[in-house]
């Protein structure tokens, strides 16, 4: 109830948030109005030409380096910007045969370079909006009777006080070419029509959400998204529970005082975490395959073979998935738990027994919340990662189309499915929005959950 009333009360106080934003945006943009009102003739110069007004104030390092790179700029824009700007929009106008020797527009290729174009035009006018601030800096400087810093002293200061900029600089380049721009490319594959038929020479094109309306309206994709998804969230919340309570539990038995030899039974789950997962996975199978020792056993008996990772091993491989992911993370809970269990306070439990509690209350009342407070963070993390988990059904099932689903198993979970979509059979622009959908499901669910937590709303609670 307290869960469902906070929500309530973020819904409530939504629309006087969304009221003081006016307010807020006014505050943040009063700096400008400043510079804009009472910014001299040479703000106005650096406002035209960039690094003019620093010219004029005799900072000439400086002000040739704004001026070289609005010049780099211009160049780059009129050279090949404004043509991959354009191509954003476009994604090809001339459509290529092979036949007739015709190169015609990689809409991918453009789709790509219009994305690189948009993050030069926002980091310039980024460097433009630091010329206008930094000239009118130098103003205020000389009409308070003061010499503006040197650019050597300013250098000085990139090092000293201000070196976290320097060193973030580079850092944050190669996020977004290498992090944002894969990114922003994978959800803008979401809205085009790219893949199936539709791949280079032929031209790509802008499709708005139609492929949302593929995957969530009737049709070859709808019935098997559903049932995935269904399964894909069962699947998340069963094997985070598994994981976390085994993991819990296996802390708290090892913690007693009366079990013996301590290390020798920590190592043997240390060492199963400590195998590579996808040996681990592949040793699973061949146990369970047709030809494995568990069948070998059961013919041995005189039974029959049983498919438990076949075609018609529905429950039965999900069952195999639960205990396998089990195997490989339930060690890490148990060192991650054995930590926290050793810093709880032992007199909480001391005035719990004479108050007369029992084992399982103090583990209701004490152990829990202070575990659940304190790994919070990483029990969100182990849901996404348990949500995502490309791996566990890929090594024991991967490769099976069952009927009644459209390129993935009953086993499969999203990020199965958009594998078999886009990389083994070409979808990939419903691949890119499932993968959105994804994205937008795992969000919800982790900030719902993190701010509802103890974490949260809590925090000076276990301080």
């Amino acid at each position: 109830m307290k869960g469902i009333s906070a929500i309530k009360n973020f819904f409530k106080g939504l629309p006087q948030k969304i009221k003081g934003i006016p307010s807020r945006l006014s505050a943040r943009f009063a700096g400008a109005k400043e510079i804009l009102t009472q910014g001299n003739g040479k703000v106005t110069a650096s406002m035209l030409v960039m690094g003019l007004g620093q010219l004029m104030y005799r900072q000439w390092v400086k002000g040739f380096m704004f001026l070289f790179i609005q010049i780099a700029f211009i160049a780059y824009f009129i050279l090949t910007g404004a043509t991959d700007l354009f191509g954003f929009f476009t994604l090809g106008t001339r459509e290529g045969n092979a036949w007739y020797g015709i190169e015609g527009d990689n809409s991918v290729v453009m789709l790509i370079m219009g994305i690189l174009a948009i993050l030069i035009l926002i980091l310039y006018i980024a460097v433009y909006i630091s010329n206008v601030k930094d000239v009118y800096r130098t103003q205020c400087a000389v009409d308070c009777l003061k010499k503006p810093l040197a650019f050597k002293s300013e250098i000085s200061a990139l090092l000293d006080k201000s070196f976290y900029k320097t060193a973030l600089a580079l850092p944050v380049i190669g996020v977004c070419v290498f992090s944002i721009l894969p990114i922003v490319f994978m959800i803008l594959i979401a809205f085009t029509n790219y893949g199936d038929n539709i791949v280079p020479p032929a031209l790509v094109d802008w499709v708005g959400f139609a492929n949302f309306g593929k995957i969530l309206s009737l049709g070859q994709f709808a019935p098997t998204f559903f049932k995935i998804f269904g399964w894909n969230m069962l699947w998340a919340v069963l094997s985070t529970a598994i994981n976390y309570f085994a993991g819990l539990g296996l802390a708290l038995l090892l913690n007693k005082k009366c079990v013996k030899g301590k290390a020798i039974w920590r190592a043997f789950p240390i060492l199963a975490y400590a195998i590579p997962g996808f040996i681990t996975l592949l040793g699973f199978k061949f146990m369970f395959s047709y030809g494995g020792p568990i069948n070998y056993y059961i013919q041995q008996a005189g039974g029959e073979a049983v498919g438990f990772l076949g075609l018609d091993a529905k429950w039965s491989a999900r069952f195999i998935g639960l205990a396998v992911n089990a195997w490989i993370s339930i060690p890490s809970t148990m060192l991650l738990a054995t930590g926290i269990l050793s810093n709880v306070n032992t007199d909480l439990y001391e005035a719990a027994r004479v108050d007369g509690a029992s084992a399982w209350k103090q583990f209701i009342k004490i152990t829990l919340p202070y575990v659940l407070f304190a790994t919070t963070p990483v029990l969100i993390s182990q849901f996404i990662g348990n949500f995502n988990n490309f791996g566990i059904f890929y090594f024991l099932r991967g490769g099976l189309y069952v009927d009644g689903y459209f390129l993935a198993s009953d086993t499969d979970l999203l990020i199965n499915w958009l594998y078999n979509m886009s990389i083994d059979n070409n979808y990939y622009s419903i691949g890119a929005a499932i993968s959105l959908v994804i994205f937008i499901i795992t969000s919800v669910i982790s900030l719902t959950v993190y701010v509802l937590s103890p974490s949260y709303k809590q925090e000076e609670t276990f301080r």
